[in-house]
């Protein structure tokens, strides 16, 4: 059994799980390409050796500690600026750590404390930094031109005496003063807000615990000093049991914030406690005993005092927008929240419910721009996609009563950018998209109904781009990757194409488990089976969607490419037939450009059913 002296470097990828949840294909891809362009040009230019690899990280030998800083201290310079033009919560960060230490060689791999004492370094490490053990420190000396912060001894996991440990400063020592390495701050504050308990003993009031947690996210993602996680992403640990460290490894936040809601009557109780992720202890524990109508107080001193423990400044424009409330009449949220979620699904008829709990709010609370905004998404959603008979400039109005009421509201420019995309009012359609995601980046219908403006317009690359980031931003949601999927084939990207489809397979299995009732995912998941080659699995989805909706255009649509993917003809004009009699001006799009057709182009029943009068087209998946 040989033993040696080695300088061991062990990297890992900050948040990995939650970078694969929300978009395992540009994940891999943006890591590879770091890899081969950086970190094993580096570790080959420092003469290191790559023991292993692992999904998210590696564990690096190198011949001597001044080798491995090198190489660390290159690799966390470049990230920055690799990272510069990607969204924060897509970002690839690198903790590493690096530890001088006794090894065991067993053919190429490494065992020993010296490994595990790195491995436990690294996990202590600041999210694109470097954290060393005291032995590396005092071997590099004045060697290299660096300023090392002292953390003191700290007691790692499974190690048995506590190591000395020491930050990496890697900005140029001249631009530090003295005083400023001996008050370094933590970086950005992380947290994420997960899903609220729902203590009430009645499934229904799921909407409201899920609200109270979604506007505490809201208010959070206004402060410019925080890292929030996005409500999609924290979301998906509903219903699970966890550990409250993994969660924070896991999302890549230091913070957790939990709580639950009990309602009664006019009563309702919220308690909440703020987290330290990697302990698992309590910074802060609270519990709001009040009638209901004091919800967004609650809410309020829930946020204020999130701020106040994480010692955050906000400045006076994120204090003023955290201090505005929705609306002041308790009814009117909780019916907003019900059409909230019933959006969410987004078929005709969860759309139709949607719409009728917003109407209700509006009617409650004249002055909801929330709620104004939800009736015009799902009246531009009803006529474009399903024929409503809804005037254009209807919904124009109601977008502008929402704007009115609150003119940086994401929601009502996305409701407006859809209307005008409907109509055939492209330049006006982007500029409000374009002026959505200046408000709110992260708004999925933003992002997903921009994308199906550019594909009308031919502009496939800058759909490509919106479609995922509308995946990313809503890890749960299918019909992006799907989307995308055609855009990309569209693009001869076949084999990204296919790694998307795989992807939306996945989250669309999921969304059938929880949602049995809802056929979107099955409609549009059995496109991509038939186009993957897997023809039974492509039946089996579009009957069950046909089952569930078989009034609904677009499942009549959908229905109409699995066959002619499938080459069974007759029966993808009999569906076409059913949806050309009911479809609205939206789908009448591009099925002149819809791959799946180019087989029938010259058909005589595609002559007769599809062909429109001159100035229209015909329709995009949706």
């Amino acid at each position: 059994m040989e033993r040696r002296l080695s300088a061991i470097m062990s990297a890992d990828v900050v948040g990995y799980s939650r970078l694969m949840g929300a978009n395992e294909v540009g994940t891999l891809q943006s890591l590879q390409a770091h890899q081969a362009e950086l970190i094993e040009p580096e570790i080959s230019r420092s003469q290191g050796r790559v023991v292993k690899l692992t999904g998210d990280g590696m564990l690096v030998e190198f011949p001597s500690v001044v080798n491995a800083v090198e190489a660390a201290c290159a690799i966390q310079r470049a990230m920055p600026a690799r990272n510069a033009d990607v969204p924060e919560d897509r970002r690839i960060e690198f903790r590493i750590g690096i530890n001088l230490g006794d090894v065991i060689v067993q053919g190429d791999d490494l065992f020993g404390d010296g490994v595990n004492v790195a491995a436990r370094i690294e996990g202590a490490a600041k999210p694109g930094g470097i954290a060393v053990s005291q032995s590396v420190c005092e071997h590099i000396g004045n060697k290299l031109d660096l300023v090392f912060h002292d953390r003191g001894e700290e007691q790692l996991k499974n190690i048995e005496r506590p190591v000395r440990i020491y930050d990496i400063v890697l900005e140029p020592p001249a631009a530090i003063s003295g005083a400023a390495v001996d008050d370094l701050r933590e970086d950005k504050p992380s947290i994420a807000v997960l899903p609220f308990n729902n203590m009430s003993g009645d499934p229904e009031q799921e909407f409201f615990s899920d609200g109270i947690a979604e506007d505490i996210i809201t208010d959070l993602s206004k402060i410019s000093s925080l890292f929030v996680i996005g409500r999609n992403t924290s979301f998906t640990y509903k219903g699970k049991s966890f550990q409250l460290p993994r969660v924070a490894t896991e999302l890549g936040v230091r913070y957790l914030l939990e709580g639950s809601v009990r309602k009664a009557g006019e009563r309702v109780r919220v308690t909440a406690q703020l987290i330290d992720g990697p302990s698992g202890g309590h910074l802060w524990a609270d519990r709001y005993d009040r009638d209901l109508t004091d919800i967004f107080a609650i809410q309020d001193e829930i946020t204020k005092a999130i701020v106040e423990q994480l010692k955050v400044r906000l400045v006076p424009e994120e204090k003023k927008a955290i201090a505005q409330v929705p609306t002041e009449n308790i009814e009117a949220y909780t019916l907003y929240l019900k059409g909230r979620e019933f959006f969410h699904n987004l078929t005709k008829w969860f759309v139709q419910l949607a719409r009728q709990m917003f109407v209700k709010a509006v009617e409650v609370d004249p002055s909801f721009a929330r709620a104004y905004a939800g009736i015009a998404n799902c009246d531009a959603r009803l006529a474009g996609s399903y024929g409503a008979p809804i005037e254009v400039d209807e919904i124009l109005a109601t977008a502008g009563k929402a704007l009115a009421l609150d003119p940086n509201l994401a929601d009502a420019h996305a409701a407006r950018g859809h209307a005008l995309s409907n109509s055939g009012r492209a330049d006006e359609a982007e500029e409000a998209f374009e002026k959505a995601l200046a408000l709110e980046p992260n708004n999925f219908e933003a992002n997903y109904l921009y994308a199906r403006l550019c594909i009308k317009q031919g502009r496939r690359e800058r759909a490509a781009e919106l479609l995922i980031r509308a995946l990313e931003v809503q890890p749960g949601d299918s019909q992006s990757a799907f989307l995308l999927n055609n855009v990309l084939r569209g693009l001869g990207r076949s084999d990204e194409a296919e790694r998307y489809g795989r992807l939306g397979l996945k989250r669309a299995e999921e969304q059938l488990r929880l949602h049995p009732e809802s056929s979107r995912p099955a409609q549009l998941g059995a496109c991509v089976l038939a186009r993957l080659g897997e023809r039974e699995r492509a039946i089996a989805w579009i009957e069950r969607a046909l089952s569930i909706d078989p009034e609904d255009v677009n499942c009549q649509y959908n229905a109409a490419c699995v066959w002619a993917v499938l080459e069974e003809d007759d029966r993808a004009f009999d569906q076409l037939k059913l949806w050309a009699k009911q479809t609205g001006a939206d789908s009448r799009r591009w099925l002149e450009h819809d791959p799946d057709f180019d087989r029938l182009r010259e058909h005589p029943r595609y002559k007769e059913l599809i062909l429109v009068p001159e100035g229209q087209s015909v329709p995009a998946k949706g």
